[in-house]
């Protein structure tokens, strides 16, 4: 065989072993990076869809959309004054319970309008603050799902304040005052 002939059998080797590879690797390589990004997030959603390649378009598609939104920090006057609302918040439990949850739920949908976050579907808040708040993610799904329980349903003092505790580690992540203050309810 000429060395021409066996050049051509090593570039083609090449692009095959490498087109192989990249099937292999690409996928492993976006999983890797969709678990970090999403964390506890991915695995429910993997979970929700029973299908692993279904629930990463989801998640893909979530960073899409999230990157179309037009978010903004808050400002340092703005976390004050939200961390002194969230402290009322708090102080009011003790009066007021249902009342206090009811307010911690307003506040934590207030902050995430004014960083812009669209709030009018539950469902598209949660897939928004997914790709950024991932990890206190579940805290505002369990502390929506005492908020929103039917009338007549028993929800407790306990309840409620399990609730706020929860709203708490979203509101701490949006407003960015994570383990600092405002643990009062505990």
């Amino acid at each position: 065989m000429s060395t021409g002939a066996w050049v051509i059998i090593v570039v083609i080797a090449i692009v095959v072993l490498a087109a192989i590879v990249a099937l292999l690797v690409v996928p492993t390589l976006r999983r890797q990076r969709l678990r970090r990004r999403f964390g506890p997030e991915y695995d429910r959603t993997v979970q929700e869809l029973d299908d692993r390649k279904t629930a990463e378009q989801e998640l893909a598609e979530r960073e899409r959309r999230h990157a179309q939104l037009r978010l903004r920090e808050l400002s340092e006057d703005e976390k004050r004054v939200y961390s002194t609302r969230w402290v009322e918040v708090q102080e009011r439990f003790i009066d007021d319970p249902a009342g206090a949850l009811t307010e911690a739920d307003r506040l934590v949908t207030t902050i995430m309008a004014e960083r812009g976050y669209p709030t009018e579907n539950y469902e598209q808040q949660l897939a928004d603050l997914s790709v950024e708040h991932a990890e206190p993610l579940g805290h505002y799904r369990a502390a929506h799902d005492i908020a929103t329980r039917p009338a007549g349903s028993a929800v407790s003092t306990e309840d409620r304040r399990s609730a706020i505790v929860h709203y708490r580690e979203l509101f701490q992540d949006l407003v960015g005052v994570a383990g600092r203050e405002n643990k009062d309810v505990k």
